[in-house]
């Protein structure tokens, strides 16, 4: 049983507040691959787990789950990857690999999933995030960025950090709900981290979506800079009653606590909401409009391995990518606080690299 490693490393841990420090890496096993981490996004779980918004936070905790970095060692069973490879880690450190979600490839469904941030593997050693020098994951929860090694990729490292937890959150609903093909009319409320990543995977798909908000200025980003074909005002009643009926699915990305009621209103028969944010408290919804479309809410969480891997190349192949500011390390608490006030456009990104140096 490994808790520590040889050699240590800089971190940024977290209370209330981060701050540089130093602890032990856990020790490389026969099936890990030490990742070189180059960027790491900012979720919004990360700063509800700092200001332990759900309870479960053990303080100090080195937070970050939207990791792109390079190999630099493996392990001397390790057969997927080399030193020099580009890769990502996102939200899952370690599942049970025999129950059926894992067998089917929905380990994010495992009840015995780790996360890679705020939690300990089973053998008892402590899983640090992104918000760190160097990551030690085993080989089964690590995705390939295509590219070449070292970097070189078709779109810059540092926008297609975020799709590790982001991306894949609104792009597996999408794929397994069957709101990917030509003819679909997609919804995406809130135009935000994930929101905007749903309507730039919606175009690539070929889907017509609608952006659904409550803030007016979010038009132009919407049409404009995103392409989404239509936007529509939700707190304008007559603009939600011409459009009730006209969806096949609606990507809810909205994390504050909200009546659902309208998004159903929305859909056609047999239409599919899927809430991918997480309120902290319990959202609304009258079940009546539920039931008299034959309409469903479908819950989603992540995605499997499998499904990152695939949702990463089809992003790479065509040109999806979030909108980012990259900060420094020193940084990391400014844009906390900016985060909650909801002041980013779209994804804040460490550049842990060339700016842990500066943090110590």
């Amino acid at each position: 049983m490994a808790t520590r490693g040889t050699r240590d490393l800089v971190v940024f841990l977290c209370t209330g507040r981060c701050g540089a420090n130093v602890r032990f890496v856990r020790a490389k096993g026969d099936e890990d691959v030490v990742v070189k981490i180059l960027f790491c996004g900012i979720c919004h779980s990360d700063l509800s787990t700092i200001k332990n918004e759900w309870g479960n936070a053990k303080y100090p905790v080195v937070p970050g789950h939207e990791i792109v970095g390079v190999v630099a060692e493996v392990g001397s069973s390790v057969a997927r990857f080399t030193a020099g490879d580009t890769v990502g880690v996102g939200y899952i450190a370690s599942t049970c690999r025999a129950c059926a979600n894992c067998r089917d490839g929905f380990e994010n469904y495992c009840a015995g999933l780790v996360p890679s941030f705020n939690a300990a593997l089973p053998d008892g050693a402590t899983v640090h995030g992104g918000f760190s020098e160097m990551a030690v994951v085993n080989q089964r929860y690590v995705v390939r960025i295509p590219g070449g090694g070292g970097g070189a990729s078709p779109a810059p490292l540092d926008r297609l950090a975020p799709l590790l937890c982001a991306g894949v959150t609104v792009y597996c609903p999408m794929r397994r709900l069957g709101l990917d093909s030509p003819g679909v009319h997609l919804g995406v409320a809130g135009l935000g981290g994930l929101g905007h990543l749903a309507v730039k995977f919606g175009k690539a798909f070929g889907v017509k979506v609608t952006v659904i908000s409550t803030s007016p200025w979010k038009e132009a980003e919407a049409v404009e800079r995103f392409g989404a074909d239509a936007f529509l005002l939700s707190t304008n009643a007559e603009q939600m009653k011409a459009a009730a009926g006209t969806m096949d699915g609606i990507i809810d990305t909205v994390s504050a606590a909200h009546d659902l009621t309208p998004l159903i209103t929305l859909l056609r028969t047999h239409g599919k909401l899927v809430p991918v944010g997480s309120p902290g408290k319990p959202v609304q919804l009258a079940l009546y409009p539920l039931q008299s479309g034959g309409k469903s809410v479908a819950g989603s969480m992540i995605g499997g391995m499998r499904d990152t891997q695939e949702m990463v190349d089809f992003a790479v192949e065509h040109g999806v990518a979030a909108e980012v500011e990259v900060i420094g390390m020193e940084d990391v608490n400014g844009a906390m606080e900016r985060l909650q006030k909801g002041d980013v456009r779209y994804r804040f990104v460490i550049d842990v690299a060339n700016t842990m140096a500066r943090a110590r």
